[in-house]
């Protein structure tokens, strides 16, 4: 259906959904952890009609977007990114941003809330302006993978307008962060608030005995959530 798309390099995975408006969209991550890519299909979100055909591409500058969803209340798409590594452990911080059609996101020039990159942000001062700022930042790391906005009619008021992000994660942190599911709940104006929805992957002695990747819900509003260290998937019930 749709062929020759960018392959290898660090980011390889392909995120595929379908939008309520019934195009198919594709998030490709970059092919290093930070460059200036050849192929503009690189760390950009793709759209394509049911079929395949008439691809284009939606928005730039996400380094790896791995999930997308679409709040559920007014069809906002939010997408999770990945900072760059080797700028120490707490900088930059991770992403979630507010897709736009034709939005540029800053990568590889700027980082975060408008800080330019040590490397390629020299002479780029001009991008400030037209890179859009994350709707929330995880801290650095962290490897947000999956999101998923909680859309079962039966949930409490408090989850009415949350998404889950599953947290993969650190990997070249000194002391590893990340590694739960946490809750984002939205706000009348849009301000965003965080909390803990699963938090003992990470056990108190450093044991790490999973890493969260996706997240979705059933019909009967259950949970699960993959694991791709262990290779589990996990059920979780609301009482």
């Amino acid at each position: 259906m749709i062929t020759d798309l960018p392959k290898g390099g660090n980011h390889w995975t392909k995120t595929i959904r379908f939008g309520p408006d019934g195009w198919l969209y594709l998030t490709a991550g970059s092919s290093c952890n930070v460059c200036e890519e050849t192929d503009n299909r690189r760390a950009s979100m793709m759209r394509f009609r049911p079929d395949g055909t008439n691809g284009q591409i939606y928005a730039t500058g996400l380094r790896n977007s791995v999930g997308f969803d679409w709040a559920p209340w007014n069809n906002n798409l939010y997408a999770t990114d990945n900072g760059r590594d080797l700028l120490g452990d707490n900088f930059p911080p991770c992403e979630l941003n507010k897709i736009e059609q034709s939005g540029f996101y800053g990568w590889p020039y700027i980082n975060g809330f408008g800080d330019l990159d040590p490397h390629y942000g020299e002479g780029k001062e001009a991008l400030l302006k037209q890179s859009i700022s994350p709707s929330f930042g995880f801290r650095a790391h962290n490897a947000p993978l999956g999101i998923h906005f909680l859309r079962h009619p039966s949930r409490p008021d408090k989850y009415q307008h949350t998404a889950l992000v599953a947290l993969h994660g650190s990997w070249n942190r000194s002391e590893p962060d990340g590694y739960k599911v946490i809750a984002l709940h939205w706000d009348k104006q849009d301000n965003i608030t965080s909390e803990d929805f699963v938090s003992n992957f990470l056990q108190a002695d450093g044991r790490i005995i999973g890493r969260p990747v996706d997240i979705e819900e059933g019909p009967d509003g259950s949970i699960y959530i993959s694991d791709d260290y262990t290779g589990t998937i996990y059920r979780v019930l609301y009482k």
